[in-house]
């Protein structure tokens, strides 16, 4: 039976965490080599610990892990003495700090409360079917032979949804679209513009296409600009994706409602964490809209509760772009969830263990 007394938190505390990656990430917005990341513990007076996770992704987010650290250092006090859900209520209504540091902080009141329930979280997101989901694997911003390259490799280990980043050339972005997709007929491809098109680029992109199969074009324009999204989206016969445009519950009812897109990208950093992911969930499934179910460059916790979304919201959630595990350059050990090539299944022990637990 699941016990309903709540306790109090007792501890907030920090720590700055790297993993390297296999290869160095690029997109038009930035490149890393390695994933660098903040992780958040909270503990409650019965020793019970929640942990939450927050990248740097200051050029989507504004946010870098120095302003991640000052600004949960700036907020913690404030949950001290309170109850997990005092502490959200809190946190989404009373404190102004980035969405990233507003997501660790989300993500370790939650599995801290799952854990002072005694539930797992496959019991609390109420999941109940285990098929396995896939991830598309992210191809970087390369020369189009290194992206090739790339890309085959990814086909050879079994990653049969690419999501290819492009940059502000075009027609690099038309040629190595056009390379991957003829050497690599089997593959579903999404092509990621991360704002780096203009309009008119957006459409000479889609008219050379015609012949090619594309899942979508996300986010092709600078995020602001929702006329031209909006242009494009009814210019397209390829679906439109909203990444960037939409950070909350407002911005995605503000591109649905407006047909600026044909779907929407929901991201824990972005959204400020799993309590607001799911208002836009839901938003979503009541207007039939697909959500692709994104992710930064992240570490396994963040990409663990990502993915137990994921599998309560399947109906939703049309796209996975969790790939973070695939593209570390050592196999983590503190993942629930267990990938082979693109596919995600969740390892047995975490459906009996809950999980997050320090």
């Amino acid at each position: 039976m699941t016990s309903e007394k709540q306790f109090k938190i007792t501890k907030i505390t920090t720590e700055v965490k790297h993993i390297e990656l296999k290869t160095p990430f690029k997109t038009a917005l930035r490149e890393t080599s390695h994933v660098e990341f903040v992780r958040v513990h909270v503990e409650d007076e019965n020793g019970h610990v929640g942990i939450g996770e927050a990248p740097a992704t200051k050029a989507i987010t504004g946010e870098d892990i120095e302003i991640i650290l000052e600004s949960i250092e700036s907020v913690e006090k404030q949950f001290l003495n309170l109850t997990c859900k005092e502490a959200l209520e809190i946190l989404h209504s009373a404190c102004c700090i980035g969405s990233s540091a507003k997501a660790a902080l989300d993500m370790a009141f939650i599995s801290l409360h799952v854990k002072e329930i005694n539930q797992t979280l496959c019991e609390y997101f109420e999941i109940k079917d285990f098929t396995p989901i896939k991830t598309d694997v992210t191809i970087s911003l390369n020369s189009a032979d290194v992206m090739l390259e790339d890309a085959k490799k990814a086909y050879e280990n079994a990653m049969t949804i690419l999501k290819v980043k492009v940059g502000s050339d075009v027609l690099h972005a038309v040629d190595i679209i056009r390379k991957i997709a003829k050497e690599l007929v089997h593959v579903q491809i999404l092509v990621d513009a991360n704002q780096a098109w203009s309009f008119e680029d957006s459409q000479f992109f889609i008219n050379n296409m015609f012949d090619i199969k594309i899942e979508l074009i996300e986010q092709p324009v600078i995020a602001s600009d929702l006329e031209s999204l909006k242009k494009i989206t009814h210019f397209s016969h390829i679906p439109i994706l909203a990444d960037e445009a939409v950070f909350s519950l407002e911005d995605a009812k503000k591109v649905v409602e407006s047909q600026s897109a044909d779907m929407i990208n929901i991201k824990l950093m972005k959204c400020g964490g799993v309590t607001k992911a799911i208002e836009i969930l839901e938003y979503a499934r009541e207007k039939k809209i697909t959500c692709m179910l994104g992710s930064m460059l992240e570490g396994p916790y963040s990409i663990n509760i990502a993915l137990y979304l994921a599998f309560a919201y399947r109906d939703v959630v049309g796209y996975v772009d969790l790939d973070s595990p695939l593209l570390y350059k050592e196999p983590s050990n503190e993942l629930d969830f267990k990938f082979s090539g693109c596919e995600i299944s969740l390892k047995i022990s975490a459906s009996k263990e809950a999980s997050f637990s320090a």
